[in-house]
């Protein structure tokens, strides 16, 4: 299974870095669009839908992923996908995973996972835009690695007393003290080293800003599991040999990169105020 693991992982870095770093803003929203796709058939298991119910959803998200990309008109849905963003993952998501809600009503799942998978798609190509904005993009994306290598060690070393041991029975509370303190060694070596946006950021709101998006990466991962066990299913698919589905992959991304956008433009318009 781990040579599994490292062959599949070996595989995709170049495709992503490259897509990343070398592709036109175009051919990277298409990749990410892409693999989103393929999030949106993993969304639809975990939804339960009919193979009908199945295709209306998937071919819905790839109008919006296209309408996304190619009218500039939908780019005044930003605004609509922060606030939902800032409202759905720190808010809502806790509410959820405490109350242990499902996605037993299909509209209500359809909409949710729409409006999720739409909001990263928007989210990992406004931040390609910027100035540098694949080393921005990267350096954001690295919060939640750091975070899950770091909670893995730190629970592994320490874990005593159980995150959410119904949902996840192998995160600790010391696994996320860990990936706190090392988020925060990560943005303050980022911070000094003058890496982009984080060098802009002064560090005394970078800091509690980096430990907001940690606690958001972890919803993101909990959230992920907690329907998973409600489907039934060990992973989300079996796409990445090794590593399960593309959703098992991205689940605290999926919350870590949409209210990064949205701290990050909203602090950019104030700052400009």
């Amino acid at each position: 299974m781990l040579k599994t693991r490292v062959l599949t992982a070996l595989a995709l870095l170049p495709l992503v870095l490259g897509c990343l770093f070398l592709a036109p803003p175009w051919g990277w929203g298409l990749f990410a669009a892409f693999a989103l796709t393929l999030g949106a058939w993993e969304w639809s298991r975990f939804a339960r839908f009919a193979r009908g119910e199945m295709v209306v959803f998937v071919l819905g998200f790839v109008a919006l992923a296209a309408a996304w990309l190619a009218l500039p008109l939908a780019r005044s849905w930003a605004p609509l996908l922060d606030l939902l963003a800032l409202l759905f993952w720190p808010l809502l998501v806790p509410i959820w995973l405490r109350r242990k809600w499902s996605l037993r009503h299909k509209p209500l799942a359809a909409l949710v996972g729409w409006l999720l998978l739409l909001a990263a798609l928007a989210g990992v190509t406004r931040l390609h835009e910027l100035n540098h904005g694949a080393w921005a993009l990267l350096s954001i994306l690295a919060i939640a690695w750091v975070a899950d290598i770091a909670a893995y060690f730190a629970g592994r070393a320490f874990g005593r007393r159980k995150l959410a041991p119904t949902i996840s029975p192998g995160k600790s509370w010391e696994g996320v003290y860990g990936a706190l303190l090392a988020v925060a060694v990560y943005v303050a070596a980022l911070h000094y080293a003058g890496a982009p946006i984080f060098a802009a950021i002064p560090l005394w709101l970078a800091l509690p800003l980096a430990w907001a998006l940690t606690a958001v990466s972890v919803i993101g991962d909990l959230f992920e599991s907690l329907l998973k066990r409600q489907a039934g299913l060990k992973d989300s698919s079996n796409l990445l040999p090794g590593h399960g589905g593309v959703l098992d992959r991205i689940d605290s991304l999926l919350a870590l990169i949409p209210v990064s956008t949205a701290l990050l433009f909203g602090y950019a318009m104030l700052s400009l105020a």
